[in-house]
């Protein structure tokens, strides 16, 4: 089935709205502001994505948005219910076991780590990137930098005490540096790290249908981009592999911004600019939501062949939508300044030509839903 239905027409009101599942081997850009529905239709695509492609994705979920992924409605068909509880989906939390998690599995097939945890390893990262957890420049710090060029340490026999009281205790002064570099920063320390058993790449390796990534909940904050990081980084050095999969990265501002204030911010910039250049003909493709277009790198929204957008009011961010989207009219645009929940513009190659829709309900449970305001009295 190549047809995916996502709802039904705006303008021709019971008309089904079919994606045509083969041309997201492009990327897309997902956008509206809060309140549109944009986290909810999201859920309606890649649902239909799971259960009639057999299209491999990993998802970046910053607000446990996809958590339940793997848990069908209540009112979703017996089909659908059943089609659904056949998929390997995996869902990764930054803290305890996942209910969501369908494998059972620890990842990596050593049984080593609990189910459901996030977990990376920090050797598993390029040197540049561990540079840039560190902070560590080339050329100022050279020593240092060069200290981790040498290193060779093996993911089974990482420990970061044994580490960190090696370079301490060693003759050379990078090492010794860098000793106290790791220390005061507590990198090592972090809960992200697998500390030598299985982590989240283990998992990506073994091509389930979607790998649910919870972002949220780490105690420090670059913990959740470190973990991208490692993700989108293993993802680009197996590219020669070519085998297809889709990286969903909600809230993607979070990721990509335009202006990224950190060193590793700025290195996961230039991994999806690099992903969003060169990616697509390796097969890793991109689809990424947020609520606003100047909130993502240009270099990585340029290159979007996709677009669904739904309610976007301001005239600022209309125009740059138009001028970026050539292939959805001016006109087109300007009118999601007017859509109700639920209504999106969709345009690009996933279908023949723009079209407005009222996306169709979900058939899983949605997580992270608006809190609502406590009334006197219980009302």
């Amino acid at each position: 089935m190549t047809g995916l239905v996502i709802g039904s027409g705006v303008d021709v009101p019971g008309e089904p709205v079919t994606l045509d599942a083969r041309r997201f081997n492009r990327h897309t850009f997902w956008c509206g502001q809060s309140g549109s529905g944009k986290t909810y239709a999201l859920g309606v695509v890649l649902e239909q994505l799971l259960l009639h492609t057999e299209l491999p994705m990993v998802i970046l979920d910053p607000n446990a948005d996809f958590v339940r992924l793997p848990e069908a409605r209540e009112d979703a068909s017996a089909a659908e219910a059943a089609r659904l509880a056949e998929l390997d989906i995996r869902v990764l939390r930054s803290s305890g076991d996942s209910p969501g998690d369908s494998s059972g599995s620890s990842g990596d097939g050593s049984g080593k780590s609990p189910a459901g945890r996030l977990r990376a390893r920090y050797v598993d990262l390029t040197p540049a990137s561990k540079a840039a957890l560190l902070q560590l420049d080339p050329i100022a710090d050279a020593e240092e930098y060069n200290v981790l060029l040498r290193a060779e340490v093996r993911a089974e026999n990482f420990d970061s005490a044994g580490a960190l009281a090696a370079f301490r205790q060693s003759s050379d002064p990078g090492e010794v540096r860098l000793s106290y570099r790791m220390e005061n920063l507590q990198v090592l320390e972090w809960d992200l790290w697998s500390r030598g058993a299985g982590s989240v790449v283990d998992v990506i390796d073994q091509r389930p249908r979607a790998t649910v990534m919870d972002l949220g909940g780490f105690t420090h904050p670059a913990e959740s981009k470190v973990a991208a990081l490692a993700v989108l980084e293993h993802l680009w050095t197996r590219r020669e592999d070519r085998k297809p999969i889709l990286i969903v990265i909600d809230e993607a501002h979070n990721i990509c911004p335009p202006d990224p204030q950190t060193d590793v911010e700025r290195a996961l910039t230039r991994q999806l600019v690099q992903i969003a250049a060169e990616g697509r003909k390796f097969g890793l493709w991109l689809l990424l939501s947020t609520q606003r277009p100047n909130k993502i790198h240009p270099n990585v929204l340029s290159q979007c062949d996709n677009l669904g957008l739904m309610r976007v009011n301001s005239p600022r961010d209309l125009k740059e939508l138009a001028g970026v989207f050539g292939f959805a009219g001016e006109d087109q645009i300007r009118r999601s300044a007017s859509f109700a929940q639920g209504q999106a513009l969709f345009a690009g190659g996933f279908l023949s030509e723009p079209t407005f829709v009222q996306m169709g309900r979900r058939i899983t449970e949605e997580s992270g839903g608006d809190v609502g305001v406590p009334l006197r009295g219980g009302r």
